[in-house]
Order: structure tokens, then C-alpha cells, then sequence
């Protein structure tokens, strides 16, 4: 083959690749389109959500088709999530828990060794089992056993974070605010909650909430049964 073919054969080669990488940047902005994050600052270095969908999708026999189909989410939407390369929202998540028959609580998961003897009885602060959504907002587990009547959750939210969609599960529910300020909707009800305050209802009313302050919100919820 001629310089001049191998030169052509380069050229190809790289429109080639700009065509695939230009592809690629047009899925992930659809994605951000569509559930309001950007790819490349919501992604889960752990991997352990992905793996956790993709393995329980995949034993409970779902394609990504069904699992989004039953979710209300788009395929594209999930497999990003199954691949690590996002986090998802609150609700979105809630969908996804219902399609594949658990709740949010199961996605939990963390890396420290608990002793034998503290196992479904103690967590300690560095051994909590944590998830992080969307846009920062990380929840962690401070109940040590899913049969358990109640279910406790410790959440930080940055400032200007925000669960956009409403969303219900089974339950009722209590929330504290130890720091900052929530702005929080339930049903057609708004309240704006600063530190020190309490809110409870039944979780099978449409909620979400705002962290509207300048600093991170931090939240202690109790939920019983634990159904998120």
C-alpha cells in the first residue's frame, strides 16, 4: 500500500473514532435531558449500585427493556446506571427497587469488615452502608437488619440539591432535620423545616424535598415497616 493509502486509511480510522465519541457525547447528553444530571458529576466509583441492578435484573430474568418498561425509565437510562456511569435520582431508583420486587434498602452497600459479635446489632459510624444519588445527596443506613420494624436513614443533602420528582412507597414516616434547612412537599402541602424540626406522614403520599439553604442539609429519617 502507497504513503498516500495509509495516510487515507489513518484518516478514516479517526473520523471513525470522532463519529463514536461524538455518539457517545450525544447519549449522555439525552440522558441529561431527560433526568436532569450531568454523566461525568454524578458517577459511582464503588460500582457497587451498578452491580447490584444489573446482578438482581438479571436473576430475576428481566432485560434492560422490561426492567425500564416496569420502572417508567428509558433503557438508556438504566444501562448507564448498570455500568457506573451515573447515579440516579431518588424516585427513579424507588421505580427501579418496585420493578425488581425489593425496596431502595437493599442497594445499600459499603466495604468495612463488621465483627461477628456487633453483626445485626451494632454499626458503627465508619461501617455505615451508604447510597449517593444524584447531584450529591448520599443516604446511610444506620439500621443494622432488614427484618427490623423500623428503618433509620442519615442523610446529606449539598446545598441547592433536590429530589425533583415526587415520588410514594408503603409506610409512614419521620424526618429531623439536625442541620441546615429543608423545603419539603407533601401532597399539595409545602413546609420550609429548619434544624431542630420534625415532620411525619404516610409515605404513600407524593414527596419530595429542597435543600434551599447555603449549606449541607442533614436529615435523620425513620421509616416503618422499612419500605424505601
Amino acid at each position: 500500500m502507497t504513503a498516500f493509502g495509509l495516510l487515507a486509511l489513518d484518516n478514516r480510522s479517526v473520523k471513525k473514532w470522532k463519529i463514536s465519541l461524538l455518539k457517545a457525547k450525544l447519549v449522555a447528553v439525552i440522558v441529561q435531558l431527560r433526568h436532569g444530571f450531568a454523566m461525568d458529576e454524578v458517577s459511582d466509583p464503588a460500582g457497587f449500585l451498578g452491580e447490584r441492578i444489573r446482578g438482581l435484573r438479571k436473576r430475576r430474568g428481566l432485560t434492560l427493556a422490561q426492567l425500564a418498561e416496569s420502572a417508567g425509565l428509558s433503557i438508556g437510562y438504566i444501562s448507564q446506571l448498570e455500568r457506573n456511569l451515573a447515579s440516579p435520582s431518588i424516585p427513579a431508583l424507588v421505580n427501579i427497587a418496585k420493578g425488581l420486587g425489593v425496596t431502595v434498602q437493599w442497594f445499600f452497600a459499603g466495604e468495612a469488615l463488621v465483627p461477628d459479635d456487633e453483626r445485626g446489632y451494632v454499626i458503627r459510624r465508619g461501617n455505615r452502608l451508604s447510597l449517593r444519588y444524584a447531584g450529591g445527596i448520599v443516604d446511610e443506613l444506620l439500621t443494622p437488619k432488614l427484618s427490623l420494624q423500623v428503618e433509620m436513614i442519615y442523610s446529606r443533602m449539598p446545598a441547592g440539591t433536590q429530589s425533583e420528582q415526587s415520588y410514594t412507597h408503603e409506610g409512614d414516616e419521620v424526618g429531623f432535620v439536625l442541620q441546615g434547612q429543608l423545603e419539603f412537599w407533601i401532597g399539595a402541602r409545602h413546609f420550609l423545616l429548619q434544624a431542630g424540626d420534625t415532620c411525619s406522614y404516610s409515605s404513600r403520599e407524593p414527596h419530595r424535598y429542597r435543600n434551599p439553604g447555603p449549606e449541607e442539609a442533614v436529615v435523620l429519617w425513620a421509616i416503618s415497616p422499612p419500605s424505601f
